[in-house]
Formats: structure tokens, sequence, C-alpha cells
């Protein structure tokens, strides 16, 4: 146990709140730690099951002093689900899925529901909507921060889905969210992460997705290029039921890896399907295809264990036009380190039609996401961070804004990318007003008007 905490304290905790309180040495306590990617060493963690746990836990963090991660899914790439001699509020117990009212599609979601859960539930009605692309990710995290899914470019972001929240203020006050009530800390939370509180549910309008054509083709690796400049036209064209994924894997010294782009067509005509999908096929050779109908649940997949000692260095930056010579530069640039995934989302559509001030989330302009993703351990990645720089440096001109959601080192010029000066400004008001003192620091912060 933290030496700072009295036994005594930790024994009238588990007496206030009806969650399973966990410290050092406790069983279970271990399997509690682990992230997807980082470990923690929490001084104590709160499986919460109602608001008043939340609050109370909120209470004791700042009685000791204590730092507050927030856990739903734990798949933060930067960490923040968990800390060393803080607090966790761990939200697993918060998975309730209730559909609410079938005939206007609206579904309350716990924060703590994992999305194959949610679209195991939603399946039988035919109704799903934009998720993570892990059947492990966390409906919290992920609404908070936008949720880019296989299903955004017709249904938009996961949290353009979203009407109404309750959220648990660094004061301990449970408020309900929406655009009647509490109108600017719905805006807030809907882009602004786990700046303003814990966000415990939430109620989305799910959308008419009874199947989805979903898989993966893969082309010769020599074709790559050609490839992915034919693949960008398209998507810039295509039908917003089809929302697609290029992945560029590293060669690790090794031949170079074929070409892999996901597909995801939102619908249950299979002419329709191929007719957007088959303009890709025909770009180059099909070395392997396997695009077939299913629930959308089954588009998901487990997340993979990373091997021993590995944390991958994760950036994403956003380009409101993936043109040609933009592909050019990706793929010159990641051929200078043999360990860097890219991945390239196009996305845009519905994310576009939404207002640019309607959310948190400003970057309504955008066609693609470029992620880049340094494979390996710290300490062997250290050398090759200077090429890392490089290669943002090269995108820089052809790039703006950024997702929260896929970083794992936060820069300030991170901060910036995702919430450019105007939102920043506009949150950091807010910031000031609902959490003064910076509770809730542990996430892309935003700190408080005049603490600067």
């Amino acid at each position: 146990m933290n030496s700072d905490l009295d036994p005594a304290d930790i024994a009238c905790l588990r007496a206030e709140v009806t969650g399973e309180v966990f410290v050092p040495g406790d069983y279970g306590y271990e399997e509690l730690t682990d992230l997807i990617v980082h470990t923690g060493h929490p001084a104590v963690i709160i499986l919460v099951r109602s608001n008043e746990d939340v609050a109370r836990g909120i209470a004791f963090a700042r009685e000791h002093d204590l730092e507050i991660s927030t856990r739903s899914g734990g798949h933060s790439n930067a960490g923040f689900s968990t800390n060393v001699g803080g607090l966790v509020l761990n939200l697993s117990h918060l998975d309730s899925i209730e559909v609410v009212d079938e005939s206007e599609r609206l579904v309350r979601l716990g924060a703590g529901a994992q999305w194959d859960q949610v679209t195991t539930a939603l399946h039988p009605y035919g109704l799903a909507f934009t998720s993570g692309d892990t059947t492990s990710v966390g409906v919290g995290g992920l609404l908070i921060g936008g949720g880019i899914g296989w299903l955004a470019r017709k249904y938009g972001l996961a949290l353009d889905n979203l009407v109404a929240a309750e959220v648990v203020t660094a004061d301990g006050r449970v408020l309900q969210a929406s655009t009647e009530e509490n109108p600017d800390i719905f805006w807030a939370i809907r882009g602004g992460g786990g700046n303003f509180g814990v966000v415990t549910s939430f109620t989305v309008v799910a959308q008419p997705v009874p199947q989805v054509f979903f898989g993966q083709i893969s082309f010769a690796p020599e074709e790559t290029a050609t490839v992915l400049r034919g693949w960008a036209a398209h998507m810039d064209s295509a039908p917003e039921e089809l929302t697609s994924t290029a992945m560029c894997w590293p060669t690790f010294g090794e031949a170079a890896p074929p070409l892999a782009i996901m597909v995801c067509y939102a619908g249950e005509d299979e002419t329709a399907a191929n007719l957007a999908i088959d303009p890709i096929r025909k770009l180059g050779t099909v070395v392997d295809d396997q695009v077939r109908p299913m629930p959308y649940g089954d588009a998901l997949v487990p997340a993979n264990d990373l091997p021993p000692g590995w944390r991958p260095r994760v950036r994403n930056r956003f380009t409101p036009a993936l043109t040609a010579d933009l592909v050019t530069t990706i793929l010159t640039e990641q051929a200078t380190l043999d360990n860097l995934y890219v991945e390239i989302r196009s996305i845009g559509g519905a994310l576009n039609r939404v207002p640019q001030d309607a959310t948190a989330f400003p970057h309504r302009s955008t066609q693609a996401m470029v992620m880049g993703v340094l494979l390996g351990s710290p300490e062997g990645n250290e050398p090759l961070l200077p090429a890392y720089e490089a290669f943002w440096s090269a995108l820089a001109p052809s790039m703006s804004g950024a997702y929260s959601g896929f970083l794992s080192d936060i820069l300030p010029a991170d901060v910036e990318a995702v919430y450019p000066q105007q939102v920043y400004g506009r949150l950091a008001a807010l910031k000031r007003e609902y959490d003064p003192c910076n509770v809730f620091h542990l996430n892309v912060n935003v700190v408080p008007a005049g603490q600067d």
C-alpha cells in the first residue's frame, strides 16, 4: 500500500462505496493494473458501480492528493487509463446496454461497456454505429475522443451519434448533458476527452446497419505506390457507405509485405457493395481477397498482444486532400525506417457535414488520417526518433489537426493539433468553470483559462 495512505482511510473508502476497492497486495490487484500497451501501479483502484462511487472516488483522490485516471477499456495509447501512485476509477462494471426507444433507435450505454458487447446487443435490432476497431475498446474513451470507425463515412464519428450523457464533475456533481441541459459541457465532452469529468453513461442514436461487407484485399507489394494512388482517388468519390483503410506494413529489413486495404461497405445490397469495392480490386494484382458479408460486430477484431518490451510510438495527422504527391511522400519517407507502420484512413463523408463548431472535435474538412506507428521498444526506438520526426516534418505541409485517440507521447504540438486555438480557448474557459484545479489532467490536457 502507498505509504501516504492510512489503512483506516482505505477501510472507510471500502465502506462508503458499493464497488470493490483494491490496493497493492490485494488479490486481483495485478489483473487490474495492465493496459493494452502500458502497465501502471496505482495506490488505489475502485471498480465503481454508480455515479455516487465515482463522486466518492474523486473526493478521496482530492483529499489525498492523488492523480486520477479513468479506465473504460484500457486502450489509451498514452497510458492515461492508469498511473503510478494515484487512483484509478475503473468503469468496467458500468457496462449496461439498453435500447430505450426502438422506434427512435435510442440506446443507452454504460461507459464501461466494450464494443463487442455493444455490437452483440444491437445486432438483433439491426442497429449499429461507428465504434472502435477492436472488440475490447471501451465505450467511454472512444465516445469522448471522437470515434473513427468502420461506419464513419456513412454515419460520422461515434460522438456524432451522441444525444445525451451523464457526467460526474470534479466537485462531485452529477450533470445531465444534452443540447437542452448543460449544453456547454455537452459540447465539450464531444471531443474534449476526459478534461471535464467522468462520463458514466451515453445515449446515442444507433443506425440501421443489419449487415456489412467487410474484409481485407491484399496487393502485390511492388504495386503499392500505384494501388495507393488509385485507392486515394477512388475514395475521394466513393459512395459514403464505403469506409476504407490502407495498411502499409514495415519490412523489418526483409522483403516488402503486401499492401493491405481494408474495406467496409455498410449495407445489404451485394451488387451495390461490389460496385463500390470492385474499382479497388482492379487497381492492381490481388493476392488475397477476404471481403464477405457479415454482421457489423464481426468486423471488430481482438486486440493483439504486443511482444515483450514493446511500446509503440503513435502519432497521427489529418489531411484535407490525399493527393498522389502526398501518397508518394508518405511511401518515400516510410522507406527510411524499417519498423514504421503507416495506416491511412479514408474518412470524410458524413463527418464533413457536421459544422466545425458543433462539437469540440473541429476537424470537419478532413478526407484522410495518416497514422505512423514506430514499432518496438522505447529503448530500441530511441536512435530512430530523428528519422521519425523527419517523417512527420515531410508530411507537415499537407497536414492539419490530429486525433487524440491515436497519440502515445503527447507533445505541445500534438495538443495544438488536436485543439486548434479557437477550440482550445473555448475549452479552457469551460475547464476553468468545471475543473478549475485541473483535477482531470491525465488526458490531452486543456489547462483552465488564466493558468497557462
